[in-house]
């Protein structure tokens, strides 16, 4: 299993990668900048937490990597890995319907909340990064 040691980084395809599960204390990074936002990071073994611009974009319990983010007006999509399965939560477009699905796997039809959230289980125990995609 991979864990990204610098906590964030932007990759040469414009995706993200971010959390490191493996830490027993929680490390952050502040005022990253990516494309014209500032994001922030929190990770450790109980919780991955990314924002953008002060706003959730992603957050795992417990803590999770992530590589290849990649968010887009139609949603996101990442590879997520972890020791043990996680619950997901991503900051989306408030009110609308998105098709999630999780290792090739349909999850279904979720919608978000008026706060923009979106809430899902992924078993990552046992299994290498599991692909995730969110879309409307």
């Amino acid at each position: 299993m991979a864990v990204v040691s610098e906590l964030l980084r932007a990759e040469e395809n414009g995706s993200l990668s971010f959390g490191d599960y493996s830490l027993s204390q929680k490390s952050k990074l502040d005022d990253f900048k990516h494309k014209g936002d500032i994001l922030k990071v929190k990770t450790f073994n109980e919780i991955t937490r990314l924002e953008k611009n002060g706003m959730v974009l992603y957050e795992s319990v417990p803590g999770t990597a992530v590589t290849e983010f990649i968010e887009d007006e139609n949603g996101v999509s990442f590879m997520v890995e972890g020791p043990e399965d996680a619950q997901i939560t991503v900051g989306l477009a408030e009110d609308t319907g998105y098709r999630v699905t999780a290792g090739g796997e349909e999850i279904g039809m979720m919608k978000t909340n008026l706060g923009g959230k979106l809430s899902f289980g992924v078993e990552l125990a046992g299994k290498d990064a599991v692909k995730v995609e969110i879309k409307k």
